[in-house]
């Protein structure tokens, strides 16, 4: 089991009283599974995915990453679990906006051993993946949307990860884009059998999971399993 979470719970305190995001949630994702996290707005939903990426600390309850324990770890070693099994999807892109598509693709290889012609490489690699290397030397602002995003996901790729987590990587995006990324990230998760956990708002953005769960008021409303939907091959060997 990839991950696990076990009775979590997650207060806030709002105008003097405690008021529960994550109310007794628990489940658990294989590796290779690709779950979406739907629910209304402030049913818990980015408290969910935060947690499980130890960005938040929680009131109660165990998270586990194979047998590393997310929820009790120390600054450091959270730290070290995001650098090496960890890459991050957001709804705004997060790109620098002075940094060319290669660079920002090279960012979390920053402070590796690997020298400057290797990290160019491999992300030059992962242009080529998401079908951006002809953008290799563009700003984010000479790039659509859905091309930011692209570049996105290649740099959550580059540490090759066994854990993406995606917080409405759509949400900025019109239907058409929306889409493109979506069949984007469910060809990663079948050619490369890479976990992708996804919050989306977007009922049609859920049917892309194997996994779906629904909160309600920061409960487990339903959880579903082995959704498929077809997508064509996409060649990750390179």
């Amino acid at each position: 089991m990839l991950l696990k979470v076990v009775n979590l719970n997650k207060q806030y305190q709002k105008s003097g009283r405690g008021v529960l995001a994550l109310d007794n949630i628990s489940f658990e994702v294989k590796k290779g599974d690709f779950v979406t996290i739907t629910g209304p707005s402030g049913s818990g939903k980015s408290t969910l995915l935060l947690s499980l990426a130890g960005l938040i600390k929680t009131t109660s309850g165990e998270i586990y990453f194979n047998d590393f324990r997310i929820d009790n770890a120390n600054d450091k070693h959270l730290s070290d679990f995001r650098k090496k099994h960890v890459g991050f999807v957001m709804q705004n892109f997060a790109l620098i906006p002075y940094l060319t598509a290669t660079e920002n693709v090279m960012l979390p290889l920053a402070i590796s051993k690997f020298s400057k012609k290797e990290k160019i490489s491999k992300a030059e690699t992962l242009l080529k993946l998401v079908d951006l290397v002809d953008r290799k030397n563009h700003l984010p602002r000479e790039l659509s949307a859905g091309q930011q995003q692209r570049v996105a996901i290649a740099r959550a790729l580059i540490n090759k990860p066994d854990l993406i987590l995606a917080d409405e990587p759509t949400g900025n995006l019109d239907p058409s884009l929306s889409s493109e990324i979506l069949n984007l990230l469910k060809l990663i998760n079948r050619d490369s059998g890479m976990t992708i956990v996804m919050v989306t708002h977007s009922p049609e953005a859920a049917k892309f999971g194997t996994m779906k769960i629904h909160l309600q008021e920061g409960k487990i409303n339903t959880l579903q399993h082995n959704y498929k939907i077809e997508v064509p091959h996409l060649d990750l060997q390179n």
